[in-house]
């Protein structure tokens, strides 16, 4: 059996299906306020904290003017949280088993997501398992987003554990190579984005979903 003493995941497009609300929501609004938005342009900021989304946008919409970006920035994220509190957000595939597993393994676990505290909380109480986690780490509480290691280092630190006897969960190449950074090994399971052959050769295994987790950690 593999030495795991701890795991760290990551939330958006790993244990939650949100990355594709988060996109829906904000074509939805910048097509009512006429922004030129596209799923191309989604893709390019996933795993990028909020704040340099938002940095992102302020510069690409800049004709549009500040007062109307950060109204179109304000408006995409309050139809994303309409969507958090209908309970309409579904858990990953396996999601549910592996937190059994690692249960019965005694194994710890962390949550580090790029998202803000209050929706982490939204979605892991809506879905019942804020409990089966001993903490949270959330933009809040870093200084810089990943792929800078910092998420990932207070996690660690959060779980006292060796990194090399860690192991941390991600669905984005900048939480790949934030891992990578951080020296604990990680194991993507992608979401809306397939690996590439870059990503491949810094993670453990590349897996379709978490169900395939727990026969892992049993090797």
């Amino acid at each position: 059996m593999r030495k795991t003493d701890g795991i760290i995941f990551d939330m958006d497009g790993l244990l939650f299906d949100t990355e594709l609300i988060y996109y829906q929501s904000t074509q939805k609004i910048a097509d009512v306020m006429e922004f030129p938005y596209s799923k191309e342009l989604y893709l390019k900021f996933l795993g990028v904290s909020d704040e340099e989304v938002q940095a992102n946008y302020h510069e690409i919409y800049k004709d549009f003017g500040k007062e109307r970006v950060a109204e179109f920035i304000e408006r995409s994220y309050a139809d994303t949280i309409n969507v958090f509190e209908s309970g309409e957000v579904p858990l990953k595939e396996g999601v549910i088993e592996l937190l059994d597993y690692l249960d019965e393994q005694k194994i710890p676990r962390i949550v580090a997501s790029s998202n803000v505290r209050p929706a982490i909380e939204l979605l892991l109480d809506g879905a019942g398992i804020k409990e089966r986690f001993s903490g949270i780490v959330s933009a809040e509480d870093v200084t810089r987003a990943k792929p800078d290691p910092e998420i990932f280092q207070k996690a660690l630190a959060f779980l006292g554990t060796e990194a090399e006897h860690t192991l941390i969960f991600e669905d984005s190449f900048h939480g790949v190579t934030a891992a990578v950074a951080a020296g604990i090994p990680v194991i993507m399971v992608p979401d809306l984005l397939p690996p590439t052959e870059e990503i491949k050769e810094k993670t453990l295994e590349i897996f379709e979903s978490l169900n395939q987790v727990p026969a892992y950690l049993k090797k």
